[in-house]
């Protein structure tokens, strides 16, 4: 999904020659005013709205067709990915979730998993939210998308409920499924081009509550 209000030729040319999937248009920009710092408004929420909304209409179909077949996962562009990460998330039957390296000012946020099943999160900011996990820490089957047709992003969520907004109405924390070995391996990290910030990372280990230091990050 681009930031545009339309496909340029040049857009279209470069996205055609290289991949043989649909690219949409979203006009963001109007959201945002010049000098807004990148922490007051949720981004990111039109261009995730637009996939979701292309999704239920080429979509749709009878209840368990073979067009609701599928895994929807919010990838983006600041993120590094493991192939293994999109093997792990391919049995996706509701919400499938994972561990997020170098995130939220921490070596890695996480699901905590007993027994197999989600029980809480490691994370240090706000872990009170509904579903404190990072975008890119959690895959949806397109079949609970399908059957949940006003579900979608908040564009005006509290900062760090964006997720949250989502998840709530689709799936309860008991019914989340935990991958990459129960949430104990990284398969996908919050990369920038920008030495990663650990100030709570060092806050939670000055309370002896860091990040496991066997997990490798």
């Amino acid at each position: 999904v681009a930031d545009m209000l339309s496909q340029t030729k040049g857009f279209k040319d470069r996205t055609e020659r290289f991949t043989h999937y649909p690219h949409l248009t979203c006009d963001a920009f109007h959201c945002f005013s010049q000098g807004d710092p990148n922490w007051l408004k949720p981004r990111g929420v039109e261009q995730r709205n637009e996939g979701l909304r292309w999704l239920r209409e080429h979509r749709r179909a009878s209840l368990g067709g073979a067009s609701e077949q599928g895994i929807v996962y919010f990838a983006d562009d600041d993120n590094t990915y493991s192939l293994q990460l999109f093997q792990e998330m391919r049995n996706t039957q509701k919400v499938s979730v994972w561990p997020v390296g170098l995130v939220g000012s921490m070596k890695y946020e996480s699901p905590m998993v007993k027994g197999g099943k989600v029980v809480g999160f490691h994370t240090g900011w706000r872990p009170s939210r509904p579903f404190p996990i990072d975008m890119a820490g959690f895959a949806v089957s397109l079949h609970l998308i399908l059957s949940h047709p006003d579900a979608c992003f908040d564009g005006d969520a509290p900062q760090g409920f964006l997720e949250s907004s989502l998840l709530h109405g689709l799936v309860t924390m008991d019914e989340l499924e935990p991958r990459a070995d129960n949430c104990t391996k990284v398969l996908v990290w919050h990369t920038r081009t920008e030495k990663p910030k650990m100030k709570r990372e060092e806050a939670l280990q000055a309370q002896g509550l860091g990040s496991d230091p066997a997990v490798e990050v």
